[in-house]
């Protein structure tokens, strides 16, 4: 969905919640706006990159419907990895429990609740990883030459990637996996940093399954 088809849904479900009863424990000022703070002002902040703020409960309650539709299906945060395939620093991705607790505050009415329970107010500034210089460029295998530790992936592309599993199959059969992508959108441009860097031995072959018209940086150590 594009950001004006995204602003459409979030306007004709910002209007519905108006009259919802409250049938759940979870409040905005306990556990929504710390997940938000966790997760979401980085960008839905007044002047962020995301065209509306999250960060006060006024601001994000007319939109509560279609952020629960963005959180399950996975659009929203803008990361596009599947968890448990790879592990990444930072994970921007919601854990299960993350879209619970979301679905279930909208489900129950979208409730503030006390005003005294709300945190000290932090905006965290976007991370930018430190990445080595060397670099490879693949599209949908490559077999390195040396042993190397990866230490991060970039993918290139324009447009939607539906879905593509890149991994690791070491000379002894090991297969490691790196990344799994599922409805990942180029505009996101992020770049997918190894918790720790992933060692491979020379004649290891870096593989983009299914193939796609998107292309790969490999960033890799000695």
């Amino acid at each position: 969905m594009n950001r004006a088809g995204v602003l459409a849904v979030l306007l004709c479900s910002g209007s519905t919640l108006a009259h919802d009863p409250i049938t759940t424990k979870v409040t905005f000022s306990v556990e929504i706006v710390r997940l938000f703070q966790k997760r979401c002002f980085s960008c839905h902040q007044e002047g962020g990159k995301a065209p509306m703020s999250l960060v006060k409960y006024e601001e994000a309650r007319p939109w509560a419907k279609a952020i629960k539709e963005e959180v399950l299906e996975r659009r929203m945060p803008p990361w596009g990895a599947v968890k448990g395939f790879g592990e990444f620093r930072p994970d921007h991705g919601l854990t299960q429990e993350e879209i619970s607790v979301i679905a279930d505050w909208v489900e129950g009415g979208a409730p503030e609740g006390e005003p005294k329970y709300y945190p000290e107010l932090r905006i965290p500034a976007a991370e930018k990883p430190q990445l080595p210089a060397m670099r490879m460029r693949f599209q949908r295998s490559l077999k390195l030459a040396t042993n190397l530790r990866l230490a991060a992936i970039e993918p290139r592309l324009t447009g939607e990637l539906e879905q593509v599993r890149i991994t690791a199959e070491q000379p002894d059969g090991r297969i490691e996996p790196l990344l799994w992508l599922r409805r990942y959108k180029g505009e996101w441009k992020q770049v997918f940093v190894f918790r720790k860097p992933v060692p491979v031995t020379a004649g290891t072959v870096v593989k983009a399954d299914p193939p796609s018209g998107a292309s790969y940086l490999l960033y890799t150590q000695k």
